[in-house]
């Protein structure tokens, strides 16, 4: 199965914790992340000053935060189809003793 490659054009910070992300295939996702900011690498987002220090990685085309968390631009590009499963994902790490 071959999968596409997409990369991250820009950004802007609508709300809070939430994206507007442009694609190189001309698309964008406005995204609400706070439903997925749990678990060790995520979880700390939940700042939102944090958050709101997101930048895009030049070199890879990819949102990127200063404590390292990312995304895959093909699941932001996608996102509507992974949400649920990365919030049920967050559901678990929220559970799970650190």
């Amino acid at each position: 199965m071959i999968h596409p490659i997409y990369r991250v054009q820009g950004f802007q910070i609508t709300a809070p914790y939430t994206l507007r992300v442009q694609f190189d295939d001309g698309t964008e996702q406005t995204i609400n992340f706070e439903p997925v900011l749990a678990g060790q690498l995520f979880g700390p987002l939940r700042d939102l000053s944090l958050f709101n220090r997101v930048q895009l990685d030049l070199e890879v085309h990819a949102l990127v935060w200063p404590n390292g968390a990312d995304f895959d631009p093909a699941t932001l590009h996608d996102w509507p189809d992974n949400v649920h499963e990365l919030t049920e994902r967050a559901r678990q790490w929220e559970l799970t003793p650190a």
